[in-house]
């Protein structure tokens, strides 16, 4: 039996102070409640949800069942247009990743991956990120500030909209783009939920996986949510010394304390992790990791998702060659563990995670 340890405060970075909030981090019991405030009936609140996520439409005033007083009122005190595309790429394999610029000038990431089974999302979270990890794009220029949760929700409503114009839905969203998920928890969880609503877009809560790379305190959170979302944590090496220098992160919350909050994390839950792996040459990618990795991991019910390092040009890692890549694989199977290869896309466009940003935006991107 695992205990949880004392709670830890932590530190609750910058988020925007717009004169108009974004009227996306409301949620529908929000909405409600600004309304009674407001001197209107409780449901007006509930028709507010329906125009916004149901009709997806662009301004106040096409909410045609409110009154004109209470839609003027809204349009003085919420923003609906806190993203501009800037740049929108789509790949020959239908990706498609957008650059959209806040109302204070900086710029996330947003990619639209299409699978099969559907086509999932992977949302921003934060201005760039203070995490540091050695390998990722996303980290250049540090950590701006975090997004608030209507900003995180625009990502997929303006996603949806482009969907609209050939019938096709958002079918389920990951939240490991630009930044650290668990840095901004408390405006994510919001996301989520407003997302997440049966009146609302519907995404399902076995439809949405948030990563982490490992902010053990925001694990013990997050087990006690009691909320069936999918779980993620970037690992990427199981050896203290090569964790450490791929992701600083190690330093303050080691591999054990990692392992003993997922242990905590399983108990309260019993829903399985997903091991983010990334390989790269030389570093991690080898039989004798694939076994330490396998040793680690061996009393999680857990999946491992093994990723080929994406080549980001300010970065110095070397590919993983394919045969080391299945090698890793087979050694892993062979010792019991559940692993696959994901399947690479938009490899023609900017495919790393913070990769259009550094190129269209430098100024925030300079080290």
């Amino acid at each position: 039996m695992i205990e949880r340890p004392p709670k830890k405060e932590i530190k609750n970075f910058k988020l925007p102070e717009f004169d108009q909030p974004s009227i996306y981090s409301l949620s529908q019991e929000e909405l409600r409640a600004l309304a009674v405030e407001w001197g209107e009936a409780e449901y007006r609140g509930d028709q507010i949800f329906e125009w916004l996520y149901v009709h997806r439409v662009n301004q106040f005033d096409e909410m045609l069942n409110l009154p004109k007083s209470f839609r003027e009122k809204l349009a003085g005190s919420y923003n609906m247009d806190s993203l501009e595309t800037v740049v929108r790429q789509e790949s020959k394999d239908g990706t498609m990743k957008f650059l959209f610029r806040l109302r204070d000038g900086y710029t996330i990431e947003t990619v639209l991956m299409r699978h099969d089974y559907g086509n999932s999302v992977c949302v921003t979270t934060q201005v760039g990120c203070r995490i540091g990890c050695s390998f990722c794009a996303s980290t250049l220029g540090g950590l701006k500030r975090n997004l608030e949760a209507g900003e995180i929700v625009s990502q997929i409503v303006q996603i949806q909209k482009a969907l609209d114009e050939t019938d096709e839905r958002v079918s389920s969203i990951v939240i490991m783009g630009i930044g650290e998920p668990f840095e901004n928890y408390n405006q994510m969880m919001k996301f989520i939920r407003v997302v997440n609503h049966d009146d609302g877009l519907n995404i399902g809560a076995r439809h949405i996986t948030v990563s982490t790379s490992g902010i053990v305190p925001r694990i013990y959170d997050f087990a006690e949510e009691d909320i069936q979302i999918n779980f993620a944590v970037s690992l990427h090496a199981a050896d203290n010394d090569i964790r450490t220098n791929l992701m600083p992160i190690n330093k303050a919350y080691d591999i054990d304390k990692l392992m003993d909050s997922l242990k905590y994390y399983q108990q309260k839950t019993n829903r399985r992790i997903s091991f983010e792996y990334g390989l790269f040459g030389g570093v991690n990618d080898q039989p004798e990791h694939a076994r330490e990795l396998s040793e680690l991991i061996k009393d999680l019910k857990c999946h491992v998702n093994l990723i080929p390092v994406n080549h980001v040009p300010e970065r110095n890692y070397v590919r993983t060659t394919r045969d080391d890549i299945f090698e890793f694989l087979e050694t892993l199977n062979e010792c019991g563990v559940n692993a696959t290869v994901r399947r690479e896309q938009g490899t023609d466009i900017d495919a790393a995670c913070g990769q259009l940003r550094a190129k269209e935006s430098k100024e925030e991107t300079e080290e």
